[in-house]
């Protein structure tokens, strides 16, 4: 191959670009330059063909539509494999901006047939038809610059292929005077980022959340006249419902969707049409609203041009607060996840007053052992989601002048809660929340042992005396009614009227 590619070199008067390094599994001197090139050519070996960038030349596989910058990128950033690839949403959010842009620069005199073939291959993009083609790690450049010229790269390349042109050629489609006219990465890629971050949560994240808030309702109605002893500091306090339990559970994955769905309006607002640094240079007037408003159709989401391109390009506080909502959420299912599994904790030597569904064994060593495991994995999440919001943290707060450069970063990890959260709360209901069932009897029978009964006597004997009903039954191991009616606090009649589980569960 070396032989091959020197005497190509020689022929086309070509030289080694100083210091270049080979793409990935392509061997030696795949990194040329020229004098200057007139359209891409193919290699001596047919898998591959040759790109240029404004570098030099390199090998680009012949069944791959990206281009010469995203062989670069992938030389440069060998960091994390395939597992850290740019997220899908963010490509597919890329492909509905570029479908958008190309239908707005088509009203300000793009030509026709290439602006159609670029909304095509765009909607490809978008659909997920092309997944294969952006081989590109999240650990690059910070404006993300590397990703929007892959997008720019693939569109281009299918929409030549469409057209009955040469891959490579830029011709009649180039990537970056068609597909990516009147845009900048510094604008493209945080427009991306709100659009997948946007579409994550209405498609994923919400819809999840609203299905366990959906189950915990159900359930605390189910469990509402069923009275239990309550804890506070894990210890035995006054008697509650379970259904009052549960609701507080309700309340928690309700206020985690008002704080969600409260992040959102600035997640609609759009970057695009600030271009390098937010002045809008080399875009038209009403470019950046006419954008917005076409993304907002085929999304069928409220997204609007943001009011000052200077904030959406330098700082990412919208995704920063999303992601503390989400923070919050996981706080949230970290304390309903444990509640339950410790509720649930048995069968014979914990608690005991929930019985959980058994959807597997438990234990490679222990026969008959069955474990709260989709409790384990909500509160993993919960800890993955807390991890994530501390990297977003960081990256927000890194904004440097005109261009906040943590931008896949944060997108990464955003995304990455919002599935998630998403994900695990549509399991942890239906193998678990669904299927746990109040055991009566256990509940009962702890309720009725609890010393903070003694509670209820406090109208009537005061707080002194009723405190040493409770220490002397403890310390003798007897009962509330037993002890105070030995220590002469109150009679048999007395106790039965004034200690009643039902009437300690509200204000009277």
């Amino acid at each position: 191959m070396y032989r091959a590619v020197r005497l190509l070199a020689r022929s086309r008067r070509l030289v080694r670009a100083p210091g270049s390094a080979s793409a990935p599994g392509l061997g030696e001197a795949a990194v040329l330059l020229l004098r200057p090139p007139d359209a891409a050519r193919m290699a001596s070996q047919n898998s591959f063909r040759i790109e240029f960038d404004t570098f030099g030349e390199l090998k680009v596989p012949n069944d791959k539509y990206y281009g010469a910058q995203t062989v670069r990128s992938t030389m440069n950033f060998k960091i994390g494999g395939v597992t850290e690839r740019m997220p899908i949403p963010v490509i597919k959010a890329f492909g509905i901006l570029k479908r958008a842009a190309a239908e707005v620069n088509q009203d300000y005199g793009l030509d026709s047939k290439i602006a159609e073939a670029i909304m095509k291959a765009a909607d490809e993009v978008a659909e997920g038809k092309l997944n294969d083609h952006f081989p590109l790690v999240v650990w690059q450049t910070g404006s993300g610059t590397q990703t929007n010229m892959n997008v720019n790269e693939v569109i281009s390349n299918r929409a030549i292929e469409m057209l009955g042109g040469e891959l490579g050629s830029k011709k009649p489609v180039h990537p970056n005077d068609h597909v990516n006219k009147s845009q900048s990465s510094n604008d493209t890629f945080p427009t991306a980022m709100h659009i997948a971050a946007a579409i994550e949560v209405h498609e994923v994240l919400l819809p999840g959340l609203q299905k366990l808030h959906d189950a915990l309702n159900a359930k605390s109605k189910e469990f509402a006249q069923i009275i239990k002893i309550g804890r506070t500091h894990t210890q035995d306090a006054v008697p509650l419902t379970l259904g009052q339990e549960f609701s507080g559970y309700v309340q928690q994955v309700k206020y985690a969707m008002t704080r969600i769905k409260a992040a959102m309006p600035r997640i609609y607002e759009l970057a695009a049409g600030g271009t390098a640094v937010g002045t809008g240079l080399n875009t038209r007037i009403g470019f950046a609203e006419k954008v917005a408003a076409k993304v907002a159709a085929l999304t069928g989401l409220p997204f609007v041009t943001a009011p000052n391109k200077f904030e959406a390009l330098a700082a990412h506080d919208a995704l920063v607060e999303l992601s503390g909502a989400m923070n919050t959420t996981a706080c949230s299912l970290m304390k309903i996840a444990n509640d339950i599994r410790f509720l649930g904790s048995g069968p014979r030597s914990g608690l005991g007053e929930l019985i959980l569904p058994e959807n597997e064994p438990g234990s490679s060593i222990m026969p008959g052992k069955v474990n709260p495991t989709q409790c384990e994995a909500l509160t993993m999440v919960a800890a993955q989601v807390m991890g994530n919001h501390v990297a977003v943290t960081v990256g927000g707060s890194n904004g440097h002048f005109e261009l906040n450069v943590f931008k896949p970063m944060m997108i990464k990890n955003v995304l990455h809660s919002a599935r998630l959260l998403g994900d695990a709360a549509v399991s942890f209901t239906e193998n678990c929340v669904m299927g746990i069932q109040a055991n009566t009897e256990r509940i009962s029978k702890l309720m009725s042992e609890s010393l903070m009964l003694v509670t209820a006597l406090n109208p009537h004997i005061g707080y002194d005396k009723a405190a040493k009903i409770a220490k002397t039954a403890h310390k003798n191991g007897s009962t509330l009614k037993a002890t105070a009616i030995e220590l002469g606090y109150l009679t048999t009649e007395q106790f039965d009227e004034w200690v009643k589980p039902k009437d300690m569960l509200g204000p009277k």
